[in-house]
């Protein structure tokens, strides 16, 4: 019985190695928010070159493209720092123990409430559908339109990614309105 015993509490120690993740994800995470700010700032130290009032019209509107594209890149870099510190949280609470820092934030009960590895994939998936559909908009930027059909294949994908972002918004996105809600509406 003994041996038994051991081998359960080791079992169920074994748990632990998640740890690895947990602290790979964060580092990730810190990285991927490193990196964005980083290219915020270059965005911010480029854009005195749109001021120049003698840039012609078409640097300044590929100069304008360029901005934008790199304000998607951003986000999206922003997103996918959000996706790992989503990760690293959710893999922490899953399998070693609950954040007892955050127990009785309001905010923390709506990003920490992950009871099992569906509620986790849930809420990566949402973030990586928004990761997408950042992408998708950084290609619809790039896009050249040289016949009517490419502008159809641009509202096709358009009406898809619509789509997959009504589909993701399920039942489980509608919030119980709240007592402060109640009194005012």
């Amino acid at each position: 019985m003994n041996i038994e015993r051991r081998f359960e509490s080791l079992l169920w120690n074994s748990r632990l190695i998640v740890l690895v993740a947990v602290v790979a994800s964060l580092v990730v995470s810190v990285a991927m928010f490193y990196i964005a700010t980083i290219d915020v700032i270059g965005l911010v130290s480029h854009l005195g070159a749109y001021a120049d009032f003698h840039l012609a019209a078409e640097a300044r509107a590929a100069l304008r493209a360029n901005t934008v594209t790199h304000v998607v890149e951003v986000v999206d870099g922003y997103l996918l720092a959000a996706i790992m510190l989503i990760f690293a949280l959710g893999l922490y609470e899953l399998f070693v123990s609950r954040i007892e820092v955050a127990e009785g934030s309001e905010f923390a009960s709506r990003l920490l409430l992950i009871r099992s590895m569906d509620d986790l994939k849930s809420r990566l998936a949402k973030v990586v559908l928004l990761i997408l559909v950042v992408k998708f908009f950084e290609y619809a930027l790039r896009i050249e339109i040289k016949s009517p059909l490419d502008l159809l294949y641009l509202a096709l994908g358009t009406l898809l990614v619509s789509g997959a972002l009504w589909l993701s918004h399920g039942k489980d996105d509608v919030h119980p309105p709240t007592p402060a809600d109640e009194t005012t509406g």
